[in-house]
């Protein structure tokens, strides 16, 4: 796995086993698991569909960029 994200590619990681997360309230459309050194997020409407990979550093400036409004609408 770590060749494959050396060269840029991620895993087809198994996500059937993984721990999906919500909000604090424990419902929420966007859920995510940390599986294998990445970060999967899905739609929780619709948990059958598919998940987005991030690798940390990804992730991090994710949710650095919507913590400083880089998604906000205008």
């Amino acid at each position: 796995m770590l060749d494959e994200a050396a060269n840029g590619k991620k895993p087809q990681l198994d996500l059937a086993g993984a721990e999906w997360l919500s909000s604090s309230n424990g419902v929420g459309d966007v859920q995510i698991a940390f599986v294998e050194g990445y970060i999967a997020m899905r739609d929780g409407r619709s948990p059958e569909g598919p998940a987005l990979i991030f690798t940390p550093a990804e992730w991090r400036a994710f949710v650095l960029g919507a913590r400083d409004g880089e998604f906000d609408l205008t």
